[in-house]
């Protein structure tokens, strides 16, 4: 082979060299870069401890409060109802708003009992006519003249026959005149008689008539009276105050034909009741502390809404059932709250709290700082040298947003609260202080 033949071939071996070079240093130069990055990891291992938000464990005597499922309705609620039979008018009040006692909330047709008031003032008149003219004595007056009429006549047959009876048994006058006075005295004494019995009948037909007359006078009164209520009862008023609800009937209907029509409901919502039910065993537990004169605050109650909020007015309990239901074993109480601006309705759900008794020198923790690990409740402490510790707790009741724990934790020690993600057991953290809102400083005051 010749030279040039060997210079053809040997050229290219130098730029693969060249490459193979290029490549070690590379990796030579990512191997110490990613030493470096470790390095830095290491260093940032080492750097500032976390800040974590810590509050002290506070020892005070709290009220501890028993919460009961609670049922708000209306202290009264009224039906209003169509009392008479006639087409609906108008309805004049706002659905769901205040309404008050004495406010007209429909009006019904009323032409149909304007003309009964018409007609019944009309037999009034009449009535008192009638009893006018039963007063009238005309036919007891002439009864009693012709009675005195017949007692005159009367007297002179008994006079003629007192005369002329000794003049007949002497034969001075006819037989004849004699036997005439004696029939002329029966036949008065017979008209006496009749017109006796003509007076009394007279003046029993008036009695009569008169109270008749007067019947049909106070029927008639009635009757006007009877109409009055029926122009009333066309303008349907509500007999309290309070929320009024949705319309039944829309106007334009007839209503009050045969049953009185339901056309709104009204609800006096201030005070409001609370209907709550409570178990046998709290109550004998609540009657007990009681007795013993435990019982802090118990004539106040809270009543927490649907929202969790808690509603502004305190309840008092104003009465408790007679008897334990048998089928569910509770108690039903009812409990009365001011109700000012209607915020609460009947039929709301909530949850009534009664503070049943109290905790004597009890630790509290904020609920936010428990946390559940395996099954128990834990807490992170942080010692005097800003080590984190973890601490099983035992819980006890809850007060407001704290728990009572009776055991785990002492008085002053910091809990986190905040930054709990962060705190490991035995790492070194920077602790900062809760802020203090002014409900925990009145708390701290009288811890």
């Amino acid at each position: 082979m010749s030279p040039l033949r060997d210079c053809h071939w040997k050229r290219p071996l130098r730029p693969l060299k060249t490459a193979a070079f290029v490549a070690a240093a590379a990796i030579l130069l990512a191997g110490c870069g990613g030493e470096k990055k470790k390095a830095q990891a290491s260093a940032g291992a080492a750097g500032p401890p976390v800040s974590v938000v810590v509050a002290p464990v506070v020892q005070k005597t709290v009220p501890v409060y028993t919460e009961l499922t609670a049922r708000t309705d209306a202290s009264d609620s009224v039906d209003i109802r169509a009392r008479v039979k006639a087409y609906l008018e108008k309805q004049s009040y706002e659905e769901g708003k205040m309404v008050k006692a004495g406010q007209v909330l429909f009006t019904l047709d009323k032409r149909e009992y304007e003309a009964q008031a018409m007609q019944a003032k009309a037999q009034l008149s009449k009535a008192e006519a009638d009893l006018a003219q039963a007063r009238d004595r005309s036919y007891t007056d002439t009864a009693a003249a012709n009675l005195q009429i017949a007692l005159a006549h009367l007297n002179k047959a008994d006079q003629d026959v007192k005369r002329l009876k000794p003049l007949a048994e002497a034969q001075a006058v006819p037989q004849q005149d004699y036997d005439d006075a004696l029939a002329a005295q029966t036949a008065g004494r017979a008209d006496v008689e009749g017109r006796k019995a003509a007076l009394n009948t007279a003046m029993v037909n008036q009695k009569a008539a008169i109270q008749q007359a007067e019947a049909a006078v106070e029927n008639a009164k009635a009757n006007i009276r009877q109409t009055e209520l029926n122009l009333e009862y066309c303008d349907v008023t509500t007999p309290i105050s309070g929320i009024a609800g949705t319309r039944q009937v829309a106007p334009g209907n007839l209503v009050g034909n045969g049953e009185a029509t339901l056309l709104t409901t009204v609800s006096n919502v201030n005070p409001l009741r609370v209907y709550i039910s409570i178990s046998e065993r709290d109550y004998l537990i609540i009657q007990r502390m009681r007795a013993e004169g435990k019982m802090k605050g118990g004539a106040e109650l809270d009543l927490i809404l649907a929202d969790g909020s808690t509603f502004p007015h305190k309840g008092r309990i104003i009465i408790a059932d007679r008897a334990v239901d048998l089928k569910t074993g509770t108690l039903s109480i009812v409990a009365e709250f001011p109700n000012p601006d209607a915020l609460l309705r009947p039929g709301q759900f909530g949850r009534v709290r009664l503070a049943a008794t109290v905790a004597e020198n009890a630790l509290l923790v904020p609920q936010k700082a428990v946390t559940e690990m395996q099954s128990a409740q834990v807490v992170y402490v942080v010692g005097s040298d800003n080590k984190v510790a973890l601490r099983t707790v035992t819980l006890g009741d809850r007060v407001g947003p704290d728990y009572i724990v009776t055991e785990g934790v002492k008085a002053g020690d910091r809990i986190v609260v905040e930054g709990i993600q962060k705190a490991r057991p035995g790492t070194v953290v920077n602790p900062v202080a809760q802020p203090m809102t002014a409900e925990k400083t009145e708390e701290r005051k009288g811890a």
